[in-house]
């Protein structure tokens, strides 16, 4: 089953610009980065080479480069050992324009890795490498390859795009929806109850994969499991002080219990130091403050967690960066939620502002469309408001609040009142929407529609 991605068009722009640059692409591990860059590779390039560090193909090129770039003294240096360790790994090999290069899993070669301006420099061929953050934050001969690479982020699927493969036609009606003006249409509630099932088991490919095969949330919670599992055993081969799994969970559970505070405000000066006081108070008392906190960098880094800022009294200049954080899926997060024992009213109002995390996080990816350098939310005269929103473009500021029923938000509208911001907007899931002078109303499941202009 093919799940249609957006970013094969951003792969597509990659391949057809004038200055050729080595594409990296990065996303979290399972969310189809490998599956979908062969698939564009297949499609639009005649001669494709992939190489995998964590597979046999790895090993071999690993020897061939070895073998390439041996010099005997006295003898003549090789000009380009890249080119010679290609030949010799795949005999066939075309340094042409039609050649794509797929190295996947870098991050387990610092001296690959730090060849990739030669990938641009030196070669006809097109590079395309893939691999997780942590070997170059944790190995020190990783060196950082700026210039000649363009970056791309994959994430798990958004709403758009397992609302395409769920219902084609529900999708069409949904992307035909006027934001700003509401239709008499019971639409509304076929991409809610959509939606619903999307916050209970998120944009994995496999998982929405198993839902919609079998149609049964608790298979396709299973398939996140397995997720789960392969994610948290890979991970402990990086850390010699963390050997036991359930260090993660601990972690996840600890993030739970901050996101559904009624009050979230950090007793501790950051979300890592909270973090660890939640978890070796609760969890894990042998446990170090810098173990605990190279753990919560590694889930930061993987893309499983994301941090997300606080600007104290609507001052952008008093901005705190990593006081909050969310899941980076809106199915990890339903699945660690709902182990806590916290409410299913709770439980619901997270997981969309979940959500609406992940959509902001995405648009600071180039090109960015909003400020800041995470999403943020912002205290205000003894309240908070869910987010502060600017956009790149214009400046505007928008206050957005997610909220249920017919729920306001007093201190958001004060401050839009005082004028410390141009609009604000509701997110809720039972309504059609619709705009009252500064005040915009929007279905939440169309936040992906909507533009910061």
């Amino acid at each position: 089953m093919y799940l249609k991605r957006t970013v094969y068009d951003k792969l597509l722009e990659w391949k057809n610009e004038q200055n050729r640059s080595t594409l990296e692409v990065n996303g979290a591990r399972q969310v189809g980065k490998t599956y979908i860059i062969n698939k564009f590779a297949d499609e639009h390039f005649k001669h494709k080479i992939y190489i995998n560090f964590f597979e046999q193909s790895g090993k071999q090129f690993l020897e061939c480069y070895k073998q390439a770039t041996s010099w005997i003294p006295g003898t003549k240096r090789p000009k380009h050992p890249l080119h010679d360790a290609l030949r010799l790994f795949e005999p066939d090999f075309i340094d042409s324009d039609d050649t794509v290069i797929i190295i996947d899993e870098i991050q387990e070669s610092a001296e690959i890795y730090n060849c990739i301006r030669e990938f641009t420099r030196h070669f006809q061929a097109h590079y395309i490498v893939t691999g997780s953050y942590l070997g170059q934050i944790l190995e020190p001969e990783f060196r950082y390859s700026s210039g000649d690479m363009t970056r791309i982020s994959i994430y798990t699927l958004s709403f758009g795009e397992f609302l395409q493969a769920f219902d084609r036609n529900l999708y069409t009606q949904y992307l035909s929806l006027k934001l700003d003006s509401p239709q008499d249409s019971n639409v509304y509630e076929l991409l809610k109850a959509a939606y619903d099932i999307y916050l209970q088991i998120g944009g994995y490919p496999n998982v929405v994969k198993t839902y919609l095969e079998t149609k049964d949330i608790e298979k396709a919670r299973g398939a996140l499991v397995n997720i789960i599992d392969t994610f948290t055993n890979e991970s402990t081969r990086y850390f010699t002080d963390i050997l036991d799994t359930s260090v993660f969970t601990q972690i996840f559970l600890s993030v739970c219990r901050i996101l559904c505070r009624e009050s979230r405000g950090l007793a501790e000066g950051s979300i890592s130091e909270e973090l660890q006081k939640l978890v070796t108070r609760d969890y894990s008392s042998n446990l170090s403050k810098a173990a605990c906190n190279r753990a919560i960098s590694w889930l930061y880094f993987s893309g499983i967690i994301g941090f997300c800022a606080k600007i104290t009294e609507m001052d952008v200049f008093d901005f705190k960066p990593a006081s909050r954080c969310y899941f980076m899926d809106p199915g990890l997060a339903n699945y660690y939620l709902s182990r806590t024992g916290i409410d299913s009213r709770s439980i619901s109002g997270t997981l969309n502002e979940n959500y609406v995390y992940i959509n902001l996080k995405k648009r600071q990816d180039f090109p960015e469309e909003i400020v800041f350098e995470t999403p943020a939310f912002a205290t205000y005269r003894g309240g908070e408001i869910d987010f502060i929103v600017q956009s790149v473009h214009s400046s505007i500021r928008y206050l957005v609040e997610v909220k249920s029923g017919k729920g306001t938000a007093v201190t958001a509208l004060k401050a839009l009142e005082q004028g410390k911001a141009h609009k604000l907007l509701y997110l809720k899931g039972d309504t059609k929407g619709g705009i009252d002078n500064k005040i915009e109303t929007l279905p939440i499941y169309m936040l992906e529609r909507y533009q910061f202009v």
